[in-house]
């Protein structure tokens, strides 16, 4: 692994260095703990492999008694990391959808699509898309997949999108691809969980205006793992670019976005929800705001007050019902 600086071709502070010969090292998001029983919210997990051809894997998990005559709603989790670092079995991300289940009283299964820049965009997004195809495969009753937790234990007419930074961004682009595919006629999205959205712009707003070494950072993220002619106007960073599409094609019809005060990314959620409110969009959608914390807080610190009522909005977002 390099270690002289004089091969170092790229620093993408915090996330990952990479090398002239070639070498990716990891500086944050590289560690993993095993699934298992959680003893402090009875959370049962467990890995599996959900695309054999890409080796594209889940985290799966459910509480640790489920009556027989229930049925629980699924949450389809994207984790985050700027499509370059982390995975499901990141220890942040475990705790946090430990805490998550636990308090939802829900199934989720979190994604590990493969990352960038050995696997350079689109990938992680169609990867995010061969794991719902995988999920709406169990409502078929012949040829379908025949994991044991969604056959006995998911209601799949109460499906949920829920990501985090890129994987919201991921969630954003799932359904909206969803709704004139045939998956559409499988898989009914009830709605999408959108915590810290990645989306960015070329042209700074709110607090990028200001607030030019993180706007310079997030920009340098993005042309890292994007490398598009486009830049930060990339529809697939920019949902409001143009190409983009219209907002009233997202199938589903709840969304609740969640920014927090002091994330470089908020003014872009807040922009979203607007938007989102003033669309030809048919549904409900909710914003809801953590006062003096940053991007992604409840991952780095899953006990504390904020990110537990934080954890008890998004339950309560995923029972609402069909």
């Amino acid at each position: 692994m390099g270690s002289n600086d004089s091969e170092l071709l790229v620093d993408l502070f915090p996330w990952l260095k990479e090398y002239k010969d070639g070498t990716i090292e990891r500086t944050a998001g590289f560690e993993v703990v095993p699934p298992g029983l959680d003893p402090e919210t009875n959370v049962l997990s467990k890995d599996i492999v959900i695309i054999p051809e890409s080796d594209v894997s889940a985290r799966i998990y459910r509480p640790i008694f489920v009556p027989n005559d229930q049925k629980l709603p699924l949450a389809v989790y994207y984790h985050g990391g700027a499509f370059c670092v982390a995975s499901p079995a990141s220890p942040n991300y475990h705790t946090s959808l430990n805490m998550l289940v636990a308090e939802a009283n829900i199934v989720v299964v979190s994604v590990g699509y493969r990352l960038a820049p050995e696997h350079p965009l689109p990938t992680a997004y169609e990867d995010s898309w061969a794991s719902l195809q995988w999920v709406a495969s169990h409502k078929e009753e012949e040829d379908g997949n025949n994991e044991t937790w969604i056959k006995d234990y998911v209601d799949l007419d109460q499906v949920y999108l829920v990501g985090d930074s890129a994987g919201a961004n991921i969630a954003h682009h799932l359904a909206l691809r969803i709704k004139d595919s045939d998956l559409s006629q499988k898989l009914k999205i009830v709605g999408i969980g959108m915590i810290h959205s990645y989306f960015w712009g070329t042209d700074p707003i709110g607090s990028e205006v200001t607030d030019r070494v993180r706007k310079e950072l997030v920009d340098k993220w993005w042309l890292y793992v994007c490398p598009s002619d486009k830049g930060c106007d990339d529809p697939l960073i920019n949902p409001f670019a143009d190409g983009s599409p219209d907002l009233a094609g997202l199938a589903c019809h709840r969304i609740l976005v969640i920014v927090a005060e002091k994330d470089i990314l908020k003014d872009r959620g807040r922009f979203y929800y607007d938007k989102l409110v003033k669309s030809e969009w048919k549904g409900k959608a909710e914003i809801m705001e953590t006062e003096g914390e940053g991007h992604v807080f409840y991952i780095f610190n899953p006990e504390s007050d904020k990110a537990k009522s934080l954890f008890k909005r998004l339950a309560a977002f995923l029972n609402q019902g069909k």
